[in-house]
């Protein structure tokens, strides 16, 4: 099965990529690997901003590491011209914007996590960080960036 009909059968529909903030480029191919920047959660259009143990639920921060896979999704699929080209999710990095005292970073970056699991199945298994930061670009809640190993 296409990842476009994965995608379709679990009712997801990828958001526009979004351009980058600053300067660098979304993705960039090397070496049989796609490094994907930062991407942040947009849901629904909106910025998905705050701070996990003051003013973001855990399960909100768990849906907006989600919609920052999705925005991996959407740049991964700009890049590649198809998602069939990915062969492995290798490493994601997941930084939640925390209070100090808030140390459930690992459930926050199960939302990206599940997600690759969901779409990729065992090749969507990969290594990862969930780091604690106190502060994000914009404000937004979660960050999240991606190593892939890519097909020609």
């Amino acid at each position: 099965m296409s990842i476009e009909a994965k995608l379709a059968e679990l009712g997801i529909t990828l958001p526009e990529a979004a351009a980058p903030v600053a300067s660098y480029v979304p993705v960039v191919v090397a070496g049989g690997l796609a490094h994907v920047s930062g991407q942040l959660p947009f849901v629904d259009g909106k910025l998905v901003t705050g701070r996990l143990g003051e003013d973001v639920a855990l399960d909100q921060g768990a849906a907006a590491a989600r919609a920052c896979g999705l925005m991996i999704l959407a740049q991964l699929k700009a890049a590649l011209g198809s998602l069939d080209r990915v062969e492995r999710i290798v490493k994601l990095g997941a930084f939640v914007n925390s209070a100090g005292d808030f140390t459930d970073q690992p459930k926050v970056a199960n939302g990206v996590s599940d997600l690759m699991l969901e779409v990729f199945g065992d090749a969507g298994r990969h290594a990862r960080a969930a780091v604690g930061v106190p502060a994000l670009p914009l404000g937004a809640a979660v960050e999240v960036d991606a190593i892939v190993a890519v097909r020609d």
